[in-house]
């Protein structure tokens, strides 16, 4: 099986012709879904990406992909928005996202939080910066804390209504 470095470096060089017409690739995922591989697309685009944007990728890609068959292994391509609820993956995201409540999960521990709601201060590539708030009333429930990157597990955005 192809490692997913090789095949997000495929997808990112498929996506430029795309990012000229506004889209962005989100992140790509590769792997088993039940006892089929699934290579997962997800991208987006200023205002939000609709179902009709997700079909105009999905039929870019697939056919790049069908005609230079850099993946060998039979798969199905699925498009799809990151979601309102999108990972903060690349250090454009965390930029993009400073200020806004987000969920963070750690490895372990830290301050006595291992999950919490906060609003992104700054991430580096040493550390997460947040401000720990209450999920439902949004209010800050202590200092902000500067947290060591390797025990971040992921950071997506809250979803507030």
């Amino acid at each position: 099986m192809m490692g997913l470095a090789n095949i997000r470096k495929i997808v990112e060089e498929l996506m430029v012709p795309l990012e000229a017409q506004g889209f962005e690739l989100w992140n790509v995922e590769y792997g088993k879904d039940g006892k089929d591989l699934q290579l997962r697309v997800f991208a987006d685009k200023a205002g939000g990406i609709s179902l009709d944007d997700c079909e105009a990728v999905s039929r870019l890609l697939s056919a790049r992909l069908d005609e230079d068959d850099p993946i060998k292994e039979p798969y199905s391509l699925v498009v799809s928005s990151p979601g309102m609820d999108r990972p903060l993956l690349k250090e454009e995201h965390f930029a993009r996202y400073a200020g806004e409540p987000v969920e963070v999960s750690l490895y372990k521990s830290y301050g006595g939080l291992k999950k919490f709601t906060a609003i992104l201060v700054e991430k580096t590539a040493e550390s997460l910066t947040a401000a720990p708030i209450d999920r439902f009333s949004l209010q800050p429930i202590g200092d902000a804390l500067t947290i060591p990157s390797e025990l971040v597990s992921k950071v997506n955005l809250l979803v507030v209504f």
